[in-house]
């Protein structure tokens, strides 16, 4: 045992957390669960309550939600280099703030069908419009570095730029310059590609079928 445990399923956020965790470098034993009845046995809603995956126990602390699972790590494991020190992390909590809530929700609606239906709708809503959201990004990258905060890779290039690429991936985010190049940037790290082969495998096998 390695006193970091990963739950996780491959089609799943957890493929976040898991090139997290291929970032940070350190050891940990992932246990995967298909939906369903593995994601509500008494043993796992005891570690997430809402029964579902990515979740990590690491010694006596348990974190769900891959968005806090994220900034954990980078907090945990410092050696990593994934985030700025105290006092100058204000803009990675902004922008890991701003994907796990106006992103997530503006995606999942668009998704799902559902649209404001005219600028008062729009006014209620933390993200305004789909479309809104993808301007913000795109001026997010916009400042010339190669990553979202600069020439620094950083936990949110983790989470939210894995936002922006499985938008882009599956036509739920609307493109904007710059887009694609950042994404194909972040694959092609190291620690991306080791979680992504890991993820596709157990896609393949029995085991790791939903």
């Amino acid at each position: 045992m390695t006193g970091l445990t990963f739950w996780t399923n491959p089609m799943s956020r957890g493929r976040i957390v898991r090139w997290m965790l291929e970032e940070i470098g350190a050891p940990y034993d992932a246990v995967v669960l298909g939906y369903g009845e593995e994601m509500r046995t008494p043993d796992f809603l005891a570690v997430n309550p809402m029964g579902k995956v990515p979740a990590i126990r690491h010694g006596g602390q348990v974190v769900t939600e891959a968005s806090a699972i994220c900034l954990y790590l980078a907090e945990a494991f410092p050696d990593a280099g994934l985030l700025p020190e105290p006092g100058r992390r204000g803009a990675v909590l902004r922008w890991m703030f701003f994907g796990a809530g106006p992103v997530e929700a503006a995606v999942t609606n668009a998704a799902n069908g559902w649209r404001a239906d005219g600028p008062e709708t729009e006014g209620m809503l933390g993200y305004g419009s789909l479309e809104r959201v993808a301007d913000v990004l795109g001026g997010l990258l916009a400042g010339g570095g190669p990553y979202l905060l600069g020439e620094r890779f950083c936990v949110l290039d983790v989470y939210l730029g894995s936002q922006i690429a499985w938008g882009r991936q599956f036509g739920t985010l609307p493109d904007r310059p710059g887009f694609d190049a950042y994404a194909a940037r972040i694959a092609d790290r190291p620690a991306s590609r080791r979680a992504r082969e890991i993820d596709d495998a157990l896609l393949a096998s029995r085991d790791g079928a939903p």
